[in-house]
């Protein structure tokens, strides 16, 4: 399935409400540190509730530390800076999807690095700024899952 890594989040109930998410649709979960909350805030328990169980969640201390561990076959970004829309994506398993801090987003350098045709943007009206982060993450997941026919679901 796929991998939604979060670099240097911030916000715990997204985090939560990411771990529901990968409960759900099979997901991996990787959390990039720095984290901007600990692990037993109990923000982060009520969004994800009894779903951690359910899911797997991994801390990696850095970019190279999950790249050393995970060694994915390819490395998607979500930003508002990308030109091509999710949805134009092929996905396929094993992907590592990565979202940014919920403030500032995924650095430069690492967008160069991924390159513009594995940085991805969700359209959105032209006034509108960015979308939360934990929904950005259900958008995204479940545009892939639906790509490889909801493998896995009932």
């Amino acid at each position: 399935m796929f991998k939604i890594v979060l670099y240097q989040p911030e916000i715990a109930p997204n985090t939560g409400n990411i771990i529901r998410l990968c409960a759900n649709t099979g997901a991996e979960l990787h959390l990039i540190e720095p984290l901007g909350f600990a692990m037993d805030d109990k923000r982060l328990r009520r969004a994800g509730l009894d779903y951690s169980e359910y899911s797997r969640v991994l801390r990696h201390r850095d970019w190279a530390a999950f790249v050393d561990a995970e060694q994915p076959a390819r490395v998607l970004a979500l930003s508002t800076k990308g030109s091509r829309s999710h949805a134009a994506m092929d996905y396929r398993p094993g992907d590592a999807v990565v979202f940014g801090p919920e403030t500032r987003g995924l650095p430069a350098d690492f967008l160069q690095q991924v390159g513009p045709d594995h940085t991805l943007r969700i359209p959105m009206r032209p006034e509108s700024r960015s979308i939360n982060l934990s929904n950005a993450a259900a958008i995204v997941i479940y545009e892939a899952w639906r790509q490889l026919e909801f493998a896995g679901a009932r």
